[in-house]
């Protein structure tokens, strides 16, 4: 394990003297933020004084005064027992599962000053020597210098060996801390085990929270490291840690709530299974070991807060145990399995041995070949050249080399590595040799089956990731200064370098870098199933996400982008084992994040294999209308959970999304190139589903086509338009939100493009545009004149595009005058035939389909513009759908039936005789019928001065025509109204009866007999209502 403190860490090796021979001792020091090296850190601690014996170490360390700080001294004691450090006492009490500064301090100054610490023999053998005087002497002057401390431990020892039948009196010889455990004792690194359960408690109750998930992370590191380094600790904290995981009481809420545990603590839940992989796969472990380790892996999976190892579909993976479950036969009991936890690949890989004699050599030897009399016919254990095989189910395979990294053996990993790739090659070819035979039918069926029973990418072992890391760790170059502390704290991209792989058979000019690349895009490329579930699923695309990164740290040289090659044209034609192959299942995972990689890698190098590659990669079958008839040999396991048109794909908007970034790229990528474009173009609309994300596209080929420094790309534009019609069909029958932007967007586009896409998109507006968008958006913005100053044209083509605008306007009002007659007519203005197109449309329109809000909008409109006397036949039209209550004095229609009266006053007395009639057939609210009498009766009727009319200047008499009829019904609507209000009238409103009654009056007095009427009026209602006494007194004391 070696010394640790908190924060960063930087390594060095150096000897241990002691008494029994030199030893060596792996030592991590602290970094501390104000020094810059591990030099001027060690010469800042003061050393008072140090002894060492054989088996203990002791000194006092002091730490120097800093500005916050005074200067401070430490007791230090450090036991260790053959080159482990046992136990560790220090007098700062920092409390961390890691050694504190001053312990480390102290065992550095030990390995760098040997010569300046006094070694001492055990204080057993010092006592040995002394006499009976000097034995006195020496109690008393210990008992002395700490009396407060020991005297009572001193008075009790003495009593008890004075004592013959005493406990200490049985046992001959005494302690001694200095001399050493016995050699059977065991011995370990020591491990503060109540500080590490503390620490793990602490973090999970801060639930992902304050780092917490990064400092787990960071334990789970320091057990990987101790692992490397063969330290027994490392099983003992990853216990530790998994005891105070099952014990988090989150667990069993989740269980009753039947929620799912959240993303951040179900990565470390998978990061804790799969160290109990590599921990149980130590290749040197005892049984013993292997079997206590199961019996508490078992136990911890049997508990009912356990979680699954892929939710609630944990049940679908095959045993780790079993080999090459690539075959596409497997049984019903397979199909049957109990219940899979996060422990259960750890649970089955205590079945699996290092004793097979071919693995042995695999991993013993870089020459281990076949004899070259066996290279000829088929072979389970070697290929054609005589390389060795490793025939396993390949994440378990992987799993061994994880478990050969991790506890410290790179090099027996990298072998194993290696064997591994060579038969996932043999299959490859085999795989391809058999898909040549199967071609023609597949092709036919157009569909396949998916045989690889579980994903390499996303799966819990990471089997292609584990290789990949072996690979590239045996090619990176180490950085000089490795001791030196960066200012920044940022981590550089790791730089690496070929190194030549080591084998048995000829030269191979194969390096594990070029491997790394190749294994990354098999694993990569494998066609496999969709897997269950939401986590099952995110985790796929997350892995997916985290092997690209890595392979873009990669510089690709020639000899890379060879393997490159190579292997994209392999994945091409690797028919139904091949994620990009001709032939793929409806319920494949799709390539579109991988492809975007390969295609970005190889444009440099051969632009024709990147589009070929990323024009494959597009489809999305699972989103196709229909399943292929192929989908009937879908296999049990892959069966929906719930039947829909498309399978429960949680990530699917995330793949969409690629998609869209995939297409994106290659756009980016053609511009300029009109064949390319053409291409990419038509896989975007064959492939692409989703409108938003086809939107997307077409906008960022606009800004791409239009840089602000340049020209435009005509070719490039005219893809983003043809992609914006798209998007304006796929919506035009649907809701969207974000509708009118689109087609705002398509007409800027159509202008970028020039006046014949405008021209096209106005003749063909009916599949593209709803009529109110035709007229209102699209036709208005290309007649606008910022449009017109933009395209720069001429007369002609102006004409050109008010023809085309005023053809839509009057399509669109033939098919929904409601919405678009009034657009119509702005539209046709100039020009008279078209208007008067228009007009007779809405007239048409009038009588059936136009409510009394559009034709009196329209009517204003014609006023507005000069045609008072269609304003006033619209208006009228109008009013014959108007139907106002008594009790509607507040209607918001009320302003347009007075605007209309007054436009009919205004016009002459024939026209306001026209229009009463319609007044009082549709309005039965008195203020409103009062309040029209009161300004026809305060001016002279056709004030407009329509020509070719005289008029006489008088005033018109509510005792004649046509006024009579209104003062009538004014007077018959305060009668009706007055009697509806008396009805239901509460105390409160009797103030404002009475003014309303004020009012009918004045209304009444405009008729010859009015007083009279009135005076019956209040009369009668005295008589009706004289149960309502208070209100009738109101009414006498006003009216009489």
């Amino acid at each position: 394990m070696g010394l640790a403190v908190a924060g960063n860490e930087c390594w060095l090796n150096a000897g241990v003297s002691t008494d029994t021979g030199a030893t060596s001792m792996q030592v991590c020091g602290p970094t501390l933020p104000a020094i810059t090296s591990l030099k001027q850190w060690m010469d800042q601690m003061l050393f008072v004084s140090s002894n060492s014996y054989s088996f203990h170490l002791s000194g006092t360390v002091t730490e120097p005064a800093t500005a916050t700080e005074p200067e401070m001294t430490y007791k230090v004691a450090i036991s260790f027992d053959r080159c482990k450090i046992t136990s560790v006492t220090c007098g700062c009490g920092n409390k961390d599962i890691f050694y504190c500064a001053h312990v480390v301090a102290l065992s550095l100054y030990r390995i760098r000053k040997p010569d300046q610490v006094k070694l001492r023999l055990p204080i057993s053998e010092t006592l040995f020597q002394m006499n009976r005087d000097q034995l006195q002497k020496f109690v008393q002057y210990l008992i002395t210098a700490h009396h407060t401390e020991v005297l009572p431990t001193a008075q009790k020892l003495a009593d008890e060996i004075l004592s013959s039948n005493s406990e200490i009196n049985q046992v001959h010889g005494a302690p001694d801390p200095t001399a050493g455990a016995s050699i059977d004792d065991e011995n370990c690194w020591h491990l503060d085990e109540e500080q590490v359960r503390e620490q793990v408690k602490l973090f999970l109750s801060q639930g992902g929270y304050y780092g917490s998930g990064k400092q787990l992370n960071s334990m789970f590191a320091k057990v990987r490291e101790m692992l490397r380094m063969r330290d027994s600790n490392g099983a003992r904290m990853l216990t530790l840690i998994t005891e105070q995981f099952m014990a988090d009481p989150r667990l069993s809420l989740w269980r009753q709530q039947g929620t799912g545990i959240t993303e951040k603590c179900r990565q470390l839940w998978d990061e804790l299974g799969a160290l109990w992989v590599c921990v149980v796969l130590n290749p040197h472990c005892k049984l013993e070991e292997k079997s206590c380790w199961l019996r508490q892996l078992r136990k911890w999976g049997e508990m009912d807060v356990c979680p699954l190892e892929d939710g609630n579909y944990g049940n679908e993976l095959p045993n780790i145990t079993n080999a090459l479950t690539q075959s596409s036969s497997h049984s019903q009991d397979s199909l049957a399995r109990p219940r899979r936890t996060v422990f259960t690949r750890a649970i089955e890989g205590c079945d699996l041995h290092w004793q097979d004699s071919h693995l042995q050599r695999i991993i013993s030897s870089d020459f281990y070949v076949s004899p070259a009399y066996q290279r000829e016919g088929e072979s389970l254990l070697f290929n054609s050249q005589g390389q060795p095989l490793w025939l396993e189910h390949v994440p378990t395979a992987c799993a061994r080399v994880d478990a050969l990294r991790s506890h410290g053996y790179p090099r027996e990993a990298l072998r194993l590595t290696v064997a591994i790739i060579n038969t996932l090659r043999l299959q490859q070819q085999r795989q391809l040799e058999i898909y040549k035979h199967q071609k023609k039918e597949l092709l036919q069926r157009g569909a396949t089956t998916i045989t690889n029973l579980e994903g390499w990418v996303g799966h819990p072992l990471n089997p292609i990731g584990c290789l990949f890391l072996t690979l590239t760790e045996a090619c990176r170059l180490e950085e000089e200064n490795c001791l030196e502390i960066s200012d920044t704290g940022d981590t550089k991209p790791p730089v690496y370098q070929h190194v030549p792989v080591t084998t048995g058979s000829q030269d191979s000019g194969e390096s594990y870098l070029s491997l790394a690349l190749e294994v990354a895009l098999m694993g990569m490329g494998q066609q496999r199933v969709m897997p269950e579930g939401l986590y099952a699923q995110d985790k796929v695309c997350r892995n997916e996400e985290q092997i690209i990164a890595r392979l873009q740290d990669l510089e690709l040289d020639p000899v890379l982008v060879q393997t490159l090659r190579k292997q994209c044209i392999l994945l091409l034609e690797g028919g139904p084992f091949s994620g990009l192959g001709e032939v793929i299942h409806r319920e494949s995972v799709p390539m579109h994040t991988f492809a975007k990689y390969l295609f970005s890698a190889l444009l440099p190098h051969d632009a024709d294999l990147a589009y070929k590659l990323a024009l494959r990669a597009m489809r999305l079958p699972v989103l196709e209308t229909t399943a292929p008839s192929g989908d009937v040999t879908h296999p049990h396991h892959l069966v929906s959970v719930v039947p829909s048109r498309y399978p429960r794909w949680f990530t699917l908007g995330h793949l969409e999304s690629q998609q869209c970034e995939l297409a994106s790229t290659m756009l980016t990528a053609a511009k300029g190139d009109m064949l390319r474009l053409r291409t990419v173009l038509e896989a975007i609309q064959k492939n692409i589903h989703s409108s938003s994300l086809i939107f997307k596209l077409a906008q960022d080929a606009f800004k791409i086509a239009t840089p602000a420094d340049s020209n435009s790309d005509t070719t490039l534009l005219n893809v983003a338009l043809e992609l914006g019609l798209q998007v304006m069909r796929m919506t035009l029958s649907t809701l969207n939100w974000r509708r009118r932007e689109m087609v705002r967007w398509l007409v800027t586009c159509a202008t970028e493009v020039g006046v014949r896409a405008l021209v096209s998109i106005l003749q063909s507006w009916y599949s593209l545009f709803t009529p109110t968008e035709a007229t209102s958006i699209v036709a208005a913005t290309v007649m606008s004149h910022n449009t017109i100053l933009r395209l720069s044209l001429d007369y002609p083509q102006r004409e050109e595009l008010a023809s085309c605008a005023r053809t839509l306007a009057l399509q669109c009002a033939m098919k929904d005058p409601q919405n678009c007659a009034l657009s119509a007519l702005t539209l046709c203005e100039k020009d008279h035939i078209a208007f008067e197109t228009a007009y007779q449309i809405v007239i048409d329109a009038a009588s059936t389909g136009m409510t009394y809000t559009q034709l009196f909008t329209i009517a204003r409109y014609m006023e507005h513009r000069g045609y008072p006397l269609r304003a006033f036949k619209l208006a009228s039209l109008a009013m014959t759908h108007l139907n106002l209550a008594y009790n509607q004095d507040t209607h918001p229609a009320i302003n347009d039936v007075l605007w209309a009266c007054a436009l009919s006053h205004s016009l002459g007395k024939n026209e306001l005789a026209a229009i009463i009639p319609l007044v009082v057939k549709s309005v039965h609210c008195a203020t409103v019928l009062s309040d029209i009498l009161r300004r026809c009766t305060m001016t002279a009727p056709g004030l407009a001065g329509i020509p070719g009319r005289r008029n006489s200047g008088k005033l018109m008499s509510t005792d004649k025509a046509p006024l009579r009829q209104l003062l009538d019904a004014t007077i018959s609507a305060y009668i009706n109204t007055t009697h509806s209000r008396l009805t239901h009238i509460s105390p409160r409103h009797y103030g404002e009866f009475i003014e309303f009654l004020s009012k009918a009056r004045e209304t009444f007095l405009l008729a010859q007999d009015g007083h009279i009427q009135f005076a019956q009026f209040i009369d009668n209602l005295k008589q009706i209502y004289k149960g309502k006494k208070k209100l009738m007194l109101l009414v006498r004391e006003r009216f009489g």
